[in-house]
């Protein structure tokens, strides 16, 4: 025991790392499994990349501990093992910093989301670094100063300094979290910013407590054991307990280990218990020389259309029109599912270089991503229009001469004598040009 304590290599350390190794597998399971096991296509949206950020941060974490607190028997320590690299850097600013700050900037985008209902001012790649400021300055301060010892313990004098900072950064992630209690969030965002909250200040009390204890009894072996297997023990519940795709992917989440009840709900709509409210008739009079924007609000008619864009590689923008019509039907007093849904549109179609963006002007893209009300219910009235005019020159005329029309047209000559009638099917290309109300959703709204 006495060896081992100072030297590493104790049974209880190879534990605590096997403890470790188990919470990273499971982590990394957690984060990949809607992607291999329901193939969700990856997304360039900045809550997916604080996903993965929040991923390498948790592993620095744990691998720092590893390498700095003597878990292994290093005899020779080579100048990549030193502890300034390890107990400073990759557990400071590039581990607990990084996660802290991850969490903040998700606090921080909700907080403008469903409080402010606006998209955040900064984007999280530059809010990010600039919340790790302090964890940097602090790391490269103590890496000119260098006032650890060679078991990696720092001097009495520098523990507090650095528990204040740990305890700023929690401080800080209680009071943006408190400003959201009075949203009832879908997810349970709230929740797992909670227990992020409740876990990293369990872990910062513990680690404080190992701190002291080895600051003071450095000559007690049984308790440099003790402390550092409840160290990389902690740490491993922390990054557990600290990961949630609820806050940046909360359609993702419906799809966590954790929720198999949720497994069938593949579409934020069907998330957000989005029902038919009558705005779609399945069982109305379908007249085929109505204007396009007007036959779109066809449940129908609408799928078919948009298995056709699919077909030339060019259904965006149907789908677009799909998911704007599923916000549409959320009620006005409802601002909470509504945002949940406009951020999804904005996230998927809107921003620049996502995973389905439209083709609309720059002054439009500029007016949503702008917003001063995210539940606002014109805020893509003016990129519904763009789209459908777009629709009525290209995709619209080459659709009454395909076979997704015939089929379409089959299926209702065979429900005619049912629910649906269709009439007007004998379709004139002239009906293609046909100018209707520019606003399918029937909102007062003026295109200048």
């Amino acid at each position: 025991m006495a060896s081992c304590a100072f030297a590493g290599g104790c049974p209880s350390d190879y534990v605590a790392i096997a403890f470790s190794a188990a919470s990273l597998i499971v982590l990394f399971a957690r984060a990949t499994y809607p992607f291999l096991v329901h193939k969700v296509a990856s997304t360039k949206s900045s809550g997916f990349g604080l996903v993965i950020i929040q991923l390498v941060g948790s592993f620095n974490l744990l691998i720092s501990l590893v390498m700095s607190i003597n878990f292994l028997k290093i005899k020779h320590r080579h100048q990549w093992q030193e502890c300034y690299i390890w107990a400073v850097w990759f557990e400071g600013p590039l581990g607990f910093g990084l996660l802290m700050s991850c969490r903040i900037v998700q606090a921080f985008q909700l907080y403008y989301a469903f409080v402010k209902r606006q998209l955040p001012p900064l984007r999280s790649r530059i809010f990010l670094p600039m919340i790790l400021l302090p964890w940097i300055a602090g790391a490269a301060l103590i890496h000119v100063r260098k006032p650890m010892n060679r078991w990696c313990h720092m001097r009495s004098q520098w523990v507090i300094p650095v528990v204040c900072l740990h305890g700023l950064y929690v401080a800080s992630l209680v009071g943006v979290t408190r400003a959201l209690r009075h949203i009832e969030f879908r997810f349970h965002e709230f929740d797992d910013l909670s227990q992020g909250i409740t876990v990293s200040s369990i872990s910062i009390g513990l680690w404080v407590a190992t701190y002291i204890l080895n600051e003071l009894h450095e000559d007690i072996p049984w308790l440099q054991v003790l402390s550092r297997f409840l160290l990389l023990v902690t740490a491993s519940i922390l990054v557990l307990a600290f990961f949630s795709l609820s806050v940046s992917q909360p359609l993702l989440s419906q799809m966590s280990l954790r929720k198999r009840e949720h497994l069938e709900l593949k579409t934020m709509s069907s998330a957000l218990g989005i029902r038919d409210n009558g705005i779609i008739l399945r069982t109305a009079m379908l007249d085929i020389n109505r204007p396009l924007d007007e036959l779109l609000q066809h449940t129908r008619f609408r799928q078919s259309f948009m298995a056709f864009a699919d077909s030339c590689l060019a259904g965006e923008s149907l789908h677009f029109y799909d998911e704007v019509y599923e916000l549409s039907k959320i009620p006005i007093n409802d601002p909470v599912r509504r945002v949940y849904m406009a951020r999804y549109i904005i996230e998927k179609y809107i921003v620049a270089g996502s995973e389905m963006e439209v083709n609309i002007s720059h002054r439009t893209r500029q007016e949503i991503l702008g917003t001063l009300d995210l539940a606002h219910p014109n805020l893509f009235s003016g990129s519904i229009i763009e789209l459908i005019r777009l629709i009525k020159m290209n995709l619209a005329k080459d659709y009454w001469s395909s076979m997704f029309y015939v089929k379409f047209k089959e299926e209702s000559l065979k429900e005619s004598d049912g629910n649906e009638c269709v009439t007007g099917l004998e379709f004139s290309p002239r009906l293609s040009a046909i100018r209707g109300s520019d606003n399918p959703f029937h909102h007062d709204n003026d295109f200048h």
